[in-house]
């Protein structure tokens, strides 16, 4: 937020009406990258109907209502914690698999690791 909007909440004297995603983070102390994770578990959601891949709003009355609600605040702290936890199983599995060894040219081996990224 530029500085003048700073200075024009602070004479309005409250919150804006809406939220994007950074800033709802800051008010549930978590990261900006977790607001999807909650938007996809169904915890939040987004005013209107955004594109998957637009700009995001929160109604401000309704996250600062949320907050004050102690199971919605383990359901959220429980859905990102299960989300880093599968993502790095996951990681941790593609890594355990090791490489895979593919001929392309006699003179040449390729290694393709487990992201699909081809070295030679």
């Amino acid at each position: 937020m530029r500085e003048e909007q700073h200075q024009f909440l602070r004479l309005l004297g409250q919150l804006p009406a809406r939220l994007t995603a950074e800033q709802a983070a800051w008010v549930l102390n978590c990261q900006p990258h977790d607001i999807p994770i909650l938007v996809a578990a169904r915890l939040l959601k987004p005013l209107g109907n955004p594109r998957p891949n637009g700009t995001k709003f929160f109604a401000t009355l309704e996250l600062l209502e949320l907050v004050k609600d102690r199971a919605w605040l383990v359901k959220v702290t429980n859905s990102v914690n299960q989300h880093w936890q599968n993502n790095n199983a996951a990681k941790k599995n593609r890594m355990a698999s090791g490489p895979i060894v593919t001929y392309s040219h006699p003179d040449k081996m390729a290694l393709v690791n487990s992201g699909g990224l081809v070295e030679s």
